[in-house]
């Protein structure tokens, strides 16, 4: 008879039998931070299982496809590691993001490396068919995300991914843009000019040293700002544009689209001719989400540069594309609809990390209440 699927009560259930590590918190902790290529996660997992079942549903859950780039990547790159030696075990200790998958019904290594690390009473549980998918936030180094997987056989694993997959995804998502969030304004922030668009238009963004403003411009009811970064080979655009008088019920994909498009005709525009258009032959997705607590949408998609033909409703392509992601968000305090979006050029090289930076930048979004509820906790706390 196959097992029943467990409840996330029952992975909080195993969750809560494992042997508790003690972890330093951030106040004193003076260990080294994580080290390794961002974007990358570490699966410690013997090679029988990483080639078999338990590895493809891992690939398929944590790291799948992405297919709104110009060629699909990886949601993360993934490095494989088995725990052969003692200087293997030493070196993942370093690294950002890892994983360690046995079943309990295993010799291998990594099945005594989950073993050792569980009560009597869990390991147990686990042979009785428990799952325990466990996060270790900062197990050996800071700014570390570790997760245990483990099962009594790997047709649990499986089971195991499938359930949990998405957030172990999501997990390493948030802790890898926190990350570079750090990296990106430890150096030169633009303070000024975020204290100029917040006295303007009542919102900020963190903006590193070398974007410029290249629109900013205001009507009764609306705002649109347009920073960009142009280097050598690669250029990034990070524009904002808000409605006054909106409800949530005015936020629809449809509206979103031909929003995005309309705004990105009128200001985006070619050197010479042509103008930014979503490329609406290619995969775009679109997700209803909350956008840091508020009700909206996540579109991404492909943009190219086209040139409109004698028929104003037929477009030619004219050179050039990438990648964007657009958030789209109501925020009550104000009574506003916001539609971020951040887009890449980046011709010869992969899209994914340079589309993460300008999540990072829209993540640090942030209205005039929140500034003074923040300031207001501040004094409080003095």
């Amino acid at each position: 008879m196959p097992r029943p699927v467990r409840s996330a009560p029952t992975l909080l259930l195993a969750a809560a039998v494992l042997l508790a590590v003690v972890l330093v918190g951030c106040e004193g902790d003076y260990r080294p931070r994580a080290i390794g290529k961002e974007g990358e996660v570490t699966v410690v997992v013997d090679s029988s299982h990483w080639t078999g079942p338990v590895g493809d549903t891992f690939r398929e859950t944590v790291t799948p496809w992405i297919n709104t780039l110009p060629q699909p990547e990886r949601y993360f790159e993934i490095r494989h590691l088995e725990l052969s030696s003692e200087r293997v075990y030493d070196s993942i200790q370093d690294l950002k993001n890892v994983v360690v998958i046995a079943p309990l019904s295993d010799s291998t290594n990594e099945a005594n490396f989950l073993r050792r690390r569980l009560s009597d009473e869990a390991r147990q549980a686990v042979m009785d068919g428990q799952i325990a998918v466990v996060s270790k936030p900062n197990l050996w180094r800071r700014s570390q995300r570790v997760y245990f997987v483990t099962a009594a056989t790997p047709e649990d694993l499986v089971t195991a991914l499938e359930q949990r997959g998405d957030s172990i995804r999501g997990t390493f998502k948030k802790a890898t843009l926190k990350r570079m969030e750090r990296e990106m304004y430890d150096d030169a922030r633009q303070f000024a000019l975020e204290d100029t668009l917040m006295n303007r238009h009542g919102f900020a963004v963190n903006v590193q040293h070398d974007f410029q403003l290249a629109i900013d411009t205001t009507t009764a009811s609306s705002g649109f700002v347009w920073l960009r970064r142009l280097l050598a080979k690669t250029r990034r655009e990070f524009f904002v544009y808000y409605e006054d008088d909106m409800s949530p019920s005015d936020i629809t994909p449809e509206w979103i689209h031909e929003t995005r498009d309309s705004l990105t005709r009128r200001y985006l525009r070619g050197q010479v001719a042509g103008f930014v258009r979503i490329d609406d032959r290619r995969a775009l997705t679109t997700e209803q989400t909350e956008f840091k607590g508020r009700y909206g949408y996540e579109f991404r998609g492909l943009w190219h540069m086209v040139a409109a033909t004698d028929d104003s409703n037929e477009f030619q392509s004219v050179g050039g594309g990438g990648p964007f992601v657009t958030y789209t968000f109501y925020d009550q305090s104000t009574d506003r609809v916001y539609l971020m979006d951040g887009s890449v050029f980046a011709p010869d090289f992969d899209k994914l990390e340079f589309l993460r930076q300008m999540e990072v930048m829209a993540q640090t979004f942030r209205t005039q209440e929140q500034d003074a509820g923040d300031d207001s906790a501040v004094a409080a706390s003095q």
